[in-house]
């Protein structure tokens, strides 16, 4: 596994703010963190992610 300390962080294009949240492909898992805290992270397998991707493309998390 690629260590989160050398990994390539990466913001969506659509991150204007600053304030953003960041991915990084740890090869056999997926890095998420906080631009604004990035020492604090989470680690989630590549399938726990493409389900959280899948959803927020759905608009299951939006905001009534």
């Amino acid at each position: 596994m690629t260590s989160v300390l050398h990994a390539v962080w990466k913001k969506s294009r659509r991150c204007e703010s600053g304030h953003c949240v960041e991915i990084a492909d740890l090869a056999v898992a997926v890095g998420i963190r906080d631009s604004v805290t990035p020492q604090q992270h989470l680690i989630i397998s590549p399938e726990s992610f493409r389900i959280f991707v899948d959803g927020v493309k759905s608009g299951e998390f939006d905001r009534v």
